[in-house]
């Protein structure tokens, strides 16, 4: 069972500084939580786009966003003892939405529309010669 538990420490550990490192960075810069949390977001999303060489059209990046935010909200819920439960997952709801709204709206964007996203867009449709 020392195994088991070297590696719950560890965990632990982990995820207890990746929290630490995140409210450095909330609290040397003068951007709002969720500004912050929106410029994560979209970068997370287009960095897991390149890396994955997938289009931004593409459900994989944008899911491995959502599972990389859905973790990080889960350290916050491990690391944060809140009064108030309720308000307490609230708030993880709320930056989960705020997150990954950018990486939606422009996934669905480009899903729909994606004459939008090809250079030498007028807005006009080409008349047919």
């Amino acid at each position: 069972m020392q195994p088991l538990h070297d590696i719950w420490i560890g965990v632990r550990d982990a995820m207890m500084s990746w929290h630490q490192g995140k409210l450095f960075i909330e609290h040397i810069v003068t951007i709002d939580h969720d500004t912050l949390h929106m410029m994560a977001g979209a970068m997370l999303w287009l960095i897991l786009a390149m890396l994955m060489r997938r289009p931004i059209t593409n459900w994989y990046p944008w899911g491995w966003t959502l599972a990389v935010i859905a973790w990080n909200e889960t350290v916050d819920l491990w690391n944060e003892q809140w009064p108030d439960a309720g308000q307490q997952y609230g708030e993880g709801a709320k930056d989960i939405m705020v997150t990954m709204f950018v990486p939606t709206l422009i996934l669905l964007a480009a899903r729909a529309r994606p004459d939008l996203f090809r250079a030498g867009f007028s807005g006009r449709p080409k008349r047919k010669r």
